[in-house]
């Protein structure tokens, strides 16, 4: 097996497990506040990696240089992308979120134009038009007049802007590649973003609250933290080192099938026609950015 199929693999099973967190967090949020979700998922998160760091003998020592970028991406790709989906979860359905979860690779494309040359022809421009208006679709449940009214779109907003986060998440991870390895460079972020977020969440009460769950909300809370927080960013920053931005973000359109599949078979979620119309249009929109152009052969970054 290529590098690039090998990543690409790692990339797959990242975005399973992610399209799955959302059915999860919403079966915590019967139970527990966003910030105390985020607080216990990021706690368990940082716990198994460290377990893994050391099961595998990994060194811990993060080069000087390594830690502004760190910094960066524990504060952007951990604690405020989870606090703005958990959140934004609390007043939309994980389908919605699903699909607008799909409108990340038009953000990582744009952005791997700008900042890393990657090729943005004109197909692309086409899909970036296309799914930005399936994004006004999904909002607006087919009444463009009122997509940006508050409250109605609130959480889908939250979630949108959470889709920016994590293209500027996956583009700075590329570069903290190139320093580190994929273990110690997840796990520093993931402890990054929980000495962030620990101050708010002692705060607000989020351990006490975490003090009296049921066992579904830790199991759930488990599969978030493990899962797709531990195992599932592991699994992008190892795709990200063996493929291109732009491939490994294209996995991104399978994980609003896989949320659909999971809301509407585990949480019984309704889907309405303009949020699947909408959806279809993100995605159709996903793949002509993605699309390579005629003769254009994809090169893996280095």
């Amino acid at each position: 097996m290529t590098q690039r199929t090998v990543g690409l693999a790692f990339g797959l099973g990242a975005v399973v497990l992610w399209g799955l967190s959302f059915v999860a967090t919403r079966v915590a949020l019967l139970e527990l506040t966003p910030m105390a979700i985020v607080l216990g998922r990021t706690a368990f998160g940082a716990l198994s990696l460290i377990i893994i760091a050391t099961i595998r003998r990994q060194v811990w020592v993060v080069p000087r240089a390594a830690w502004p970028s760190l910094l960066v991406a524990g504060g952007l790709g951990v604690f405020l992308h989870q606090m703005l989906q958990a959140y934004g979860l609390t007043m939309t359905t994980a389908v919605r979120t699903g699909w607008l979860i799909g409108i990340i690779p038009v953000w990582s494309a744009l952005l791997a134009f700008f900042v890393l040359g990657e090729h943005l022809r004109r197909v692309r421009v086409l899909g970036l038009l296309v799914g930005l208006a399936g994004v006004v679709v999904l909002l607006s449940d087919g009444q463009p007049g009122v997509a940006l009214q508050l409250p109605q779109t609130r959480g889908d907003l939250l979630i949108l802007a959470s889709t920016v986060n994590w293209a500027v998440y996956t583009v700075l991870g590329r570069r903290i590649l190139s320093r580190l390895d994929p273990l110690p460079a997840t796990m520093a972020a993931m402890v990054v973003g929980l000495v962030l977020l620990l101050p708010p969440a002692l705060f607000a009460g989020a351990a006490s609250e975490l003090m009296q769950v049921s066992l579904n909300a830790v199991l759930a809370l488990l599969f978030l933290g493990v899962g797709c927080s531990a195992l599932a960013y592991l699994l992008w920053f190892a795709a990200l080192g063996r493929a291109t931005t732009s491939s490994v973000a294209s996995l991104l359109y399978f994980e609003p099938l896989v949320t659909l599949a999971g809301g509407v078979l585990l949480l019984g979620e309704s889907v309405g026609m303009y949020t699947t119309f909408g959806g279809v249009m993100i995605l159709g929109g996903v793949f002509l950015v993605q699309r390579q152009g005629d003769g254009e052969k994809e090169q893996p970054d280095v």
